[in-house]
């Protein structure tokens, strides 16, 4: 799709997969790549397969952005919050194949999806923004309130705890953990038994289910507009 995101289209599933840098970072690039990408996934009726590079499947925003002014932040935020708006209304099934470390956007990309295959090892898993010194955004919030464990979300969103692989399932970051050389075989394996799915009756029951927090985080994007969501030192 561009230089830092990669289509491959398959029989039944396309393979997006990230590639921009050491931290695998979010940047306005990878946003437009991976919407380009579903642009084509959705224009072909496949299944996705979303995955990132070696051990790394993304640190999250790029911090460069993120810290150049509050505008800046605000943006690629917005941007990165309303990618997964349409990932979690994608018509389409979504398996996130998350290579390594999934830190914030990351995070937040795995819980977009409808199923997240992780791998083992001693990875990082969660949502550090309270550590690095932002307040998390609205949008933010609602899609960590919908997704993540009850008992967990409060821990993982003011908190900002890390969890490995195993207990980001307890959490609800992931939904299953397998050896490494077993990761992409998995998920093509997922994608397959998905592509049986009747996708008008998929899409359908998926916007059915999820109204009241897609609703919740269309709200939240536009409530994030008028509200500082910087950096702080």
């Amino acid at each position: 799709m561009n230089e830092v995101v990669k289509y491959q289209s398959e029989e039944k599933y396309a393979i997006i997969k990230i590639e921009n840098g050491k931290a695998n970072a979010i940047s306005h690039e990878v946003v437009e790549g991976l919407n380009l990408a579903l642009n084509k996934a959705e224009a072909d009726k496949k299944v996705v397969i979303l995955t990132g590079q070696a051990g790394i499947f993304s640190a999250g925003f790029d911090l460069k952005i993120m810290t150049a002014s509050p505008e800046s932040a605000k943006e690629l935020v917005t941007k990165g919050s309303k990618l997964s708006h349409r990932m979690l209304s994608f018509p389409m099934p979504i398996i996130v194949a998350a290579t390594g470390h999934a830190i914030a956007k990351g995070a937040f990309l795995l819980l977009s999806a409808d199923y997240r295959l992780g791998v083992e090892g001693s990875f990082k898993i969660g949502l550090n923004e309270v550590m690095i010194g932002m307040t998390m955004h609205q949008a933010g919030i609602e899609i960590a309130k919908a997704r993540l464990s009850s008992v967990y979300f409060e821990r993982s969103v003011c908190n900002a705890e890390m969890y490995n692989p195993k207990d980001a399932i307890t959490a609800g970051f992931l939904d299953k953990v397998v050896p490494d050389t077993h990761l992409l075989p998995t998920a093509i394996k997922i994608a397959e038994m998905f592509s049986q799915l009747n996708m008008k009756a998929h899409a359908g029951t998926k916007l059915k289910s999820r109204k009241p927090y897609l609703d919740k985080l269309a709200a939240a994007i536009e409530l994030d507009l008028v509200s500082d969501i910087s950096i702080n030192s």
